[in-house]
C-alpha cells in the first residue's frame, strides 16, 4: 500500500501532524521499516484507527473481528499456510460466498491466491480489511492445539455466566483429581506439551472477568493460545496444585511448587507459582526444559574477543565473575554455562539459587529459602565449611552477601554471581554502595559481564539490505570502536549491509527463531585496579575500558546485525549509544 497516502490520511483525520508523518516516513525508509510497523512500534496509533483510515484509501470496508466465533468448518475453506503467508482469513461463509478478512487486500500476490481458491471451490468472494492483530488471534484457531483444548472443554457442555468470582464457583474437583482420562486432565497435559513443544519459557493461567486466559512466553513475548470459560479456572488451577504439590484449600496466599514430567522422550521440570487476584488464582509456570535452556558459552552468542575475556577469567585459580543486566536477559542461563564448563572431576562445585531451574549432575545445588532464615548470605557462611572450589550465588542482594562473596573470592575460590546494574561498568560503584571496600576489588574481582536478549534472525527468511540514511550512520559511527581482531569490516568490497525477516513457515511469521544475547565484557585489569584503590567515578572507568577495547552491548549488537543474527532496530531498542 502507497505509504505517502497512508500518511495524508492520517494526517487528514488528525492522527498525526504533517511533521510527525514525514520525520516517520524518513524514519521508516532510513531503517527499511515500513511506515505502519513504525507507528505500531513507537505505539503512537491503535491498529483500528490506522485500519479505518486504510479503508477510507482503499475503498474497503474495515471489520473488527472476534476470532471465537468462526465456525470451524469456515477455517477449513483457507488452508492455514495459505492464511499465514498471504495475511488473510475467512470470516463467513453464506449463499456460496466466502468472506475474507485481508491485513493487504492491494498485495497482488494475496489476490491472485484468493482468486485461485475461490475458483477451485466455485464460490464468489467479497473481502473486508482486518488488523494484524485480528488475524493472529484467528491464525491461533487453526493450531491443534487449541483444536484438542476445544474439544476437552466441550465435554463439561459449560454454559457462559457472565464471568463468576473466584467464591461464586462451585465445581466439583473429584473426578478430574482421579480419573486420568478427565477432561480437565487432558486439557493440562495438551498445554504443558504445546509449551514444550513451541520452546515456551513460561505458561500463564490467568482469571480474567469472563474467561480464563492462557499465554505462552515465546522468545521473551507473551502470546495468547488458548482461552476458557471462566468457571473452568478453579479445576484447571487445582489440577497444576496437585501436580506440583500446593496447598488446594488455600487461595489467600501466594504458594511455589515444582514437579517433573517426561514429554518427548525428556524430562521436562515445572516450576509452578500461585498468585492471589479478586478473580481467583493466577499461576505462572516456568517451563525447564534441559535441552533449551542449558547452553554451551558459543550458544549464548558469546564469541571472539569477549569469549576470549571469559575463557581466560573462568580459568584463573580464584576471583569473582559477576554478570549484570535486567531481569529476563539471560544471567542465570550464563551462569549455568559457565558451571558446565568449570564442573569437572576434580572439583566441589556449590551453587545456592533461588530457586534452582536446572539440575546439573556433578553440581551441589541447593535452593534458598528466605522464610526460615537460608538466605544467600546464611548459604554462603556455610558453604565456605563445605570445602568448595568454586561457589555460584544465585544473586549479590544485599551488603552481606556481598561482602561474603568477595571474602570467598579472597580466600582461594571462583565465585559465580549476578547483580543489577544497567552495564559491566555499573558493577564497580554498585559494590561500593553496596559497602564493599574499595581496595578490595582489584584483587578479588575477575570479570564484569553485561549483557541483553534480542530476536535471532530467522535463517530461513532473512534477507540483506544496504545500510542507508540513519542506519548507516549509527554503523560508521559504532563499527570503528570494536576491536580489531573481532570481525573483518564487511563494507569492504561493497557497503554494510543488515538483515530483516519478514516471516515464513519456519517461523510462524514472526521472522526470529529463539534469542541470542550482546554482551560486553569488563577485564580487571593492572590500570583499573589503580584507578579503584585511587578514587574514580564512572567516566573514569569508561576512558579504561575504551582503553582496553572493550566491546559494549550496542557495538556487540552492531556486529550481530552486520552478520545477519538480530535486526539492527531490536539492538537500537535494547542498548543505549556509546
Amino acid at each position: 500500500m502507497d505509504e505517502q497516502g497512508l500518511a495524508r490520511a492520517l494526517v487528514e483525520k488528525g492522527l498525526l501532524t504533517e511533521e510527525l508523518a514525514q520525520k516517520l516516513l524518513t524514519e521508516a525508509q532510513s531503517l527499511n521499516q515500513s511506515f505502519e510497523s513504525l507507528i505500531y512500534g513507537r505505539r503512537l496509533l491503535n491498529e483500528e484507527a490506522v485500519a479505518e483510515a486504510k479503508s477510507g484509501i482503499l475503498g474497503i470496508p474495515y471489520e473488527k473481528v472476534t476470532a471465537s466465533t468462526i465456525p470451524a468448518d469456515v477455517l477449513k475453506l483457507i488452508p492455514q499456510e495459505t492464511a499465514s503467508n498471504y495475511r488473510l482469513a475467512p470470516l463467513e461463509f453464506q449463499n456460496n460466498m466466502l468472506i475474507v478478512g485481508m491485513v493487504e487486500p492491494s498485495d497482488t500476490k494475496a489476490q491472485e491466491a484468493l482468486r485461485f481458491i475461490a475458483k477451485q471451490k466455485g464460490l464468489s468472494l467479497g473481502v473486508y480489511l482486518i488488523t494484524p492483530s485480528d488475524l493472529e488471534m484467528i491464525l491461533r484457531r487453526y493450531s491443534p492445539y487449541q483444536s484438542e483444548v476445544e474439544e476437552a472443554v466441550k465435554v463439561f457442555n459449560v454454559k457462559p455466566s457472565g464471568g463468576l468470582s473466584a467464591a461464586q464457583r462451585k465445581i466439583s474437583l473429584e473426578a478430574s483429581a482421579g480419573d486420568e482420562d478427565a477432561p480437565i486432565i487432558r486439557v493440562v497435559s495438551s498445554t504443558l506439551k504445546e509449551a514444550v513443544e513451541r520452546g515456551a519459557s513460561d505458561v500463564h493461567i490467568e482469571p480474567q472477568r469472563t474467561r480464563v486466559r492462557v499465554r505462552f512466553r515465546l522468545d521473551g513475548v507473551l502470546e495468547e493460545v488458548s482461552s476458557f470459560p471462566p468457571e473452568l479456572a478453579q479445576p484447571l488451577i487445582s489440577r497444576v496444585k496437585i501436580m506440583a504439590e500446593l496447598k488446594i484449600d488455600e487461595t489467600r496466599m501466594p504458594q511455589d511448587g515444582r514437579f517433573r514430567t517426561e514429554i518427548f522422550g525428556r524430562d521436562i521440570d515445572y516450576r509452578v507459582s500461585t498468585f492471589p487476584t479478586p478473580m481467583g488464582e493466577k499461576v505462572a509456570i516456568r517451563v525447564l526444559d534441559p535441552t533449551v535452556g542449558l547452553k554451551k558459552i558459543s550458544d549464548l552468542g558469546l564469541t571472539g574477543h569477549n569469549a576470549d575475556l571469559v575463557t581466560k577469567g573462568i580459568a584463573k585459580p580464584y576471583g569473582m565473575v559477576l554478570i549484570t543486566g535486567p531481569t529476563g536477559s539471560g544471567k542465570t542461563t550464563t551462569l549455568y554455562a559457565l558451571l558446565q564448563i568449570l564442573n569437572k572431576e576434580g572439583v566441589n562445585v556449590l551453587s545456592m539459587e533461588d530457586p534452582v531451574e536446572y539440575f546439573i549432575d556433578g553440581v551441589n545445588q541447593s535452593q534458598v529459602r528466605p522464610e526460615i532464615g537460608y538466605t544467600f548470605a546464611s548459604g554462603l557462611r556455610q558453604a565456605v565449611r563445605q570445602d568448595p572450589d568454586i561457589i555460584m550465588v544465585g544473586e549479590v542482594r544485599d551488603n552481606e552477601t556481598a561482602d561474603l562473596a568477595i571474602e570467598a573470592a579472597l580466600t582461594g575460590h571462583i565465585v559465580l554471581s549476578t547483580l543489577h546494574t544497567n552495564d559491566a561498568v555499573g558493577v564497580i560503584p554498585r559494590l561500593i554502595d553496596m559497602k564493599v571496600e574499595p581496595f578490595l576489588l582489584p584483587s578479588s574481582l575477575n570479570l564484569m559481564v553485561a549483557q541483553r536478549l534480542i530476536g535471532r534472525l530467522c535463517n530461513a527468511c532473512k534477507k540483506p539490505e544496504p545500510a542507508t540514511g540513519e542506519a548507516l550512520r549509527i554503523i560508521q559511527a559504532e563499527f570503528p570502536k570494536s576491536p580489531e581482531s573481532e570481525v573483518k569490516d564487511p563494507s569492504v568490497g561493497g557497503g554494510y549491509q543488515i538483515y530483516h525477516a519478514p516471516g515464513c513457515k519456519e517461523c510462524k511469521g514472526k521472522g526470529i527463531v529463539g534469542r541470542i544475547a550482546l554482551f560486553e565484557v569488563l577485564n580487571m585489569t593492572r590500570e583499573l585496579g589503580e584507578l579503584i584503590s585511587a578514587g574514580f567515578d564512572e567516566e573514569k572507568i569508561r576512558a579504561e575500558a575504551r582503553r582496553q577495547g572493550m566491546t559494549s552491548l550496542r557495538q556487540d549488537g552492531v556486529l550481530k546485525a552486520l552478520q545477519g543474527l538480530v535486526s539492527l532496530e531490536e539492538v537500537l531498542n535494547e542498548t543505549v549509544e556509546t
